[in-house]
């Protein structure tokens, strides 16, 4: 076996999910994922596709019917190009992550240089670690607040004509952190000039509660790039329709590289499942039905989790303007790997380690907040707030 899969890190996520198994009454908020099932008109789509018997293979990139409705509802986000253009550029994938990896398969070479923004999802950094890429790591920074913000004078210079890749994911898992138009438009004309591409991670786009932009989504490379830019920007169906467990993304690329994508999937996967991409086009049908309810009940969820967390004493967080997940820390409290440990074993609370997602995120934790049941979050608040009214090193004043 290969030294670099060998030396692959397992999930520290899971490695304290593991941690809870078997225990009864533990409030799981690791993993990234609402509790709530799939709408119900998708799930039927699905069924009625398997009951006509469509089980075989599909075209490479896709279903062109699913193709059409994703090019018409990424023309409804981003006008800049008409519908038939974009169809041009989409590829269906089997999940987000796969699409990922497609996407680092299609421009990295063994030995290229990729730049990535941490701390990020570890399948982002491992992705073209595998392929035996040098990976750099450019890290945000953390202000008073506990916000984490984009150093641009870092990443610019960490980005040269040796950088075959940048890979960015906002809005960010797990800080929330989400870039801006202009900052999006300055990486972007930066990449032209020295011939790198852009990996863009922006399967949370529509998780965004800042409502600064006409749309309602977090701001997008798409908005600001031409369709020849070396960009590639992936999406799934997991966030934002509730359809974690389907495994669909897409790729938006430059309308020369989908033909070579289409390839690239046989050597891979083939193709999505059919019966899943008909549940995907039903959702693209009812997306406004279904993702804006999505959007405002986490807004709720996020509105009630931070302002219960930030008033618990040694806790620092701020805000998040996207995504689905509190990401604070604890003044006191050392391995953030430990501590997650000892929330299962001795609070019945289940958090994601921020070292999961990189050095610089040691000592935070990532709370996922996507819970149909506000009570569970504000039960898994009161559940540290107890724990940590009792430990050394933090202000608890007891019980």
């Amino acid at each position: 076996m290969r030294e670099v899969v060998q030396s692959l890190e397992e999930s520290r996520i899971r490695e304290v999910a593991n941690e809870g198994l078997g225990r009864e009454g533990v409030l799981k908020f690791w993993f990234g994922e609402s509790d709530e099932v799939t709408p119900e008109i998708i799930r039927e789509a699905a069924i009625a596709s398997l009951q006509a018997g469509e089980t075989f293979y599909a075209h490479n990139l896709g279903l062109p019917e699913l193709r059409h409705a994703i090019a018409g509802y990424t023309h409804h986000l981003h006008p800049g190009q008409h519908t038939d253009a974009w169809f041009d550029r989409i590829a269906v994938t089997s999940g987000g992550v796969n699409g990922l990896m497609l996407a680092v398969q299609a421009v990295v070479d063994a030995g290229d240089e990729v730049v990535i923004v941490t701390p990020v999802w570890p399948n982002l950094v491992a992705q073209p670690r595998i392929l035996g890429a040098r990976v750099r790591t450019v890290p945000l920074v953390v202000d008073d607040r506990g916000a984490w913000c984009l150093d641009m004078p870092a990443l610019l210079a960490a980005i040269t004509p040796a950088t075959r890749l940048l890979i960015v994911n906002a809005p960010n898992n797990p800080t929330g952190w989400t870039l801006s138009a202009d900052e999006q438009a300055t990486i972007l004309a930066h990449c032209r000039g020295t011939g790198t591409w852009v990996l863009a991670d922006e399967v949370y786009e529509r998780l965004y509660y800042a409502g600064d932009t006409a749309n309602g989504a977090a701001p997008s490379f798409l908005d600001v790039a031409r369709p020849d830019d070396r960009l590639i920007v992936a999406h799934s169906f997991s966030k934002s329709f509730l359809m974690t467990g389907w495994r669909l993304g897409w790729l938006v690329l430059p309308p020369t590289m989908t033909p070579v994508m289409g390839k690239l999937i046989e050597f891979n996967t083939s193709c999505a499942p059919v019966f899943v991409q008909r549940g995907a086009t039903v959702a693209l049908q009812y997306t406004e039905d279904i993702t804006p309810a999505l959007v405002r009940h986490l807004q709720r969820c996020r509105d009630t989790l931070i302002p219960l967390l930030a008033a618990l004493p040694g806790v620092t967080l701020a805000n998040p303007p996207g995504g689905m997940y509190a990401f604070f820390r604890v003044e006191g409290q050392g391995d953030c790997l430990e501590l997650a440990k000892r929330l299962v074993r001795e609070a019945g609370l289940g958090l994601a380690p921020g070292s999961a997602f990189g050095a610089e995120a040691t000592g935070w934790l990532r709370w996922c907040f996507a819970s149909r049941d506000l009570g569970r979050l504000t039960e898994g608040v009161e559940r540290l707030r107890r724990w940590l009214a009792v430990q050394p090193g933090t202000h608890g004043t007891g019980l």
